[in-house]
C-alpha cells in the first residue's frame, strides 16, 4: 500500500509484541497502544520506522484477526446487519527517538448476511490474517452497504493520515 503513495521500505520487519487487549482496553486506545508498541520494538539509530494496526471494533469489543474459520464466522455474524468501526493508528519512530502517530476511524454498514453467503465467504479463506474477519478489497466488498471515511483505513493503511505523518516529520511524498 505505500507503494502508492511513492514510499518504498528499505526494510520490512514484523514486531514481536504481545497483541492481547488489556483488561476493559477500549478500541482506539488498544490500537494507539499496539501501533506505538510496534514502533519501539522495532527501532532503529539510522532508520524511521513506521508502524501501524489495525482492529474492527463493534459497539466497545476489539475484533481482531480470528485464530480459525470458526471465529471468523463468529466476527462476521456479530457484524452482519450493523455498523461498525474500523480503526487504525499509525506510529513513525524518527532516529532520534521522537514518536509520532495518527489514527484513522472508518465506519462501515454490513448488510445483512445470510447463512450461505457466509460460508460461502469463508470458504474463500479471505478471513485469515484479516482484522474482523473479512476483507474489503475482496468478496467482502459485496457484504458493504456503507462506508463513511476511509477506505485504505479498511484495507489496512490509511494512506491520506500516513502521507500526512511522513510529510510532518518532513518527507516529500509526490
Amino acid at each position: 500500500m505505500l507503494a502508492q503513495i511513492g514510499i518504498v521500505p528499505a526494510r520490512i520487519a514484523p514486531a514481536d509484541i504481545d497483541e492481547t487487549p488489556r483488561r476493559d482496553e477500549l478500541p482506539r486506545p488498544y490500537v494507539e497502544r499496539l501501533a506505538r508498541a510496534k514502533a519501539e520494538a522495532a527501532a532503529d539509530s539510522i532508520l524511521h520506522v513506521l508502524a501501524a494496526d489495525t482492529v474492527v471494533a463493534a459497539g466497545r469489543r476489539i475484533l481482531g484477526k480470528p485464530a480459525n474459520e470458526a471465529a471468523a464466522a463468529d466476527c462476521l455474524r456479530l457484524l452482519s446487519g450493523r455498523r461498525h468501526r474500523v480503526l487504525t493508528s499509525v506510529a513513525l519512530r524518527s532516529p532520534d527517538g521522537r514518536l509520532r502517530a495518527r489514527t484513522c476511524v472508518s465506519v462501515v454498514g454490513f448488510a445483512r448476511l445470510t447463512e450461505a453467503q457466509l460460508a460461502a465467504y469463508l470458504a474463500t479463506g479471505e478471513y485469515a490474517g484479516k482484522a474482523g474477519g473479512y476483507a474489503i478489497q475482496g468478496h467482502a466488498a459485496s457484504f458493504v452497504r456503507f462506508l463513511s471515511g476511509s477506505y485504505s483505513n479498511v484495507v489496512g493503511l490509511p494512506l491520506f493520515e500516513t502521507a500526512q505523518l511522513l510529510r510532518g516529520a518532513g518527507w516529500t511524498i509526490p
